[in-house]
């Protein structure tokens, strides 16, 4: 039985789609809901699977082809493996594409060569090598011209590969931007351009929150079925209690008018080895510490497998952004568009501290607060991220929201 493989469904934010990776070949044998190709998105990576035990039969859009919502990416046939698809078609420039030895994606190429190459239309990987170590030449790049006169019809443009090119003993990988990478460099220039983006900072004694967690983590965890008491929920409150005082850092600008949401969506940016993504936590004002820390791991783990939807990551009505996980201990946070502020959290560090007259060891974080000088003055900036200090400072304040 045969069945038409599809592209996800894309929401109306997204256009379209990249085929990323096929992780399986026509004829391979594949098992029901095992991951057979991931198709990239300006937002996040989803992921296409088997619907039944088979094999695909043909491949019709291969990798780095650009798919449309519901677009028939692949044809799939129940049951035994399929055949190899028929010589010419789409499925036999793909499978024999993924027969090639690995190394040809990353095949050593003379910067004369290369741009020979480019000039001409020519893969690289398909130009057989002269040189040192295999490397490509511009007389080998001139020899394959001469020997693969045009066709009449023009060829599909190759999916992207990694270049190596190599001067002597310096070598250099090129490797094609990803779709999301490219999307989060255009959003994080758009904010830059088009905000007046100024930061306020402030510190943080930590030692109370500290003291709370290390007192309650155990009850906390054995109590709410294993959640772990961390310092997020904490952050994430706080905020929610402070956008709450001051609406305006939990407005946008909307062309002229400015909008004042009744609501705290709040994101949380996650990393993960494709890029920076920021799920949301919706209603982040309603929820309880344990349900903060466990949609915040639920987030964290499926945004490494690259299992988040896309209307998980849309929206938000403000960020919080920790660098301190990683080491930092001060940075400006960059707007997420189209929020007007952005609080970033940084490395707890031990610093001497004047208390009362005298110096105490206290363990400090620095705060940042970007935000959009267009909408917020300096005035309510900077009162809003000392109310974050002065709750955190005092976290009994949270639940009693004073």
């Amino acid at each position: 039985m045969s069945i038409e493989i599809k592209a996800p469904t894309f929401p109306e934010s997204v256009a379209d789609g990249t085929v990323a990776t096929w992780h399986k070949k026509p004829g391979e044998a594949v098992k029901r809901d095992e991951l057979i190709v991931d198709i990239e998105t300006d937002k996040v990576v989803l992921e296409v699977v088997a619907p039944a035990d088979g094999s695909i039969a043909e491949i019709i859009k291969g990798e780095g082809e650009t798919v449309l919502s519901n677009e028939v990416i692949a044809r799939f046939v129940e049951g035994a493996a399929a055949g190899v698809p028929v010589a010419g078609t789409p499925a036999a420039q793909v499978s024999a594409t993924a027969a090639a030895p690995a190394a040809s994606a990353d095949k050593l190429v003379n910067p004369a060569a290369r741009k020979m190459a480019e000039e001409n239309n020519v893969n690289t990987a398909s130009v057989s090598g002269s040189g040192k170590d295999g490397r490509v030449t511009k007389e080998d790049v001139a020899n394959h011209l001469k020997s693969a006169p045009a066709a009449s019809a023009p060829a599909a443009a190759p999916a992207p590969v990694a270049v190596i090119e190599a001067v002597g003993d310096r070598v250099e990988k090129r490797v094609p931007m990803t779709r999301l990478r490219k999307r989060i460099a255009e959003r994080l220039l758009e904010a830059s351009n088009t905000t007046a983006m100024l930061t306020t900072f402030n510190e943080v004694n930590m030692g109370p929150v500290m003291a709370l967690r290390a007192k309650y983590k155990d009850q906390f965890e054995k109590t709410h079925n294993g959640s772990r008491l961390g310092f997020m929920s904490f952050f994430v409150k706080a905020a929610a209690e402070a956008l709450r005082r001051f609406p305006s850092v939990n407005a946008s600008i909307d062309n002229n008018d400015v909008v004042y949401h009744g609501y705290q969506d709040i994101g949380v940016a996650v990393s993960t080895d494709k890029g920076l993504v920021v799920p949301v936590l919706r209603n982040a004002e309603n929820m309880s510490l344990a349900t903060i820390e466990n949609t915040i791991r639920d987030f964290g783990l499926r945004a490494r497998d690259g299992k988040l939807g896309i209307e998980e990551m849309s929206g938000g009505t403000f960020t919080i952004t920790n660098g301190g996980v990683f080491g930092s201990l001060l940075s400006t946070p960059i707007l997420n568009l189209p929020q007007s502020a952005i609080l970033g959290m940084h490395k707890i560090q031990e610093r001497p501290m004047a208390v009362n007259g005298k110096v105490e060891i206290l363990p400090m974080m620095y705060l940042a607060l970007s935000y959009d000088h267009r909408l917020l003055d300096g005035k309510e900036a900077v009162q809003f991220l000392v109310t974050i200090k002065d709750l955190l400072e005092d976290p009994a304040r949270i639940l009693l929201e004073i």
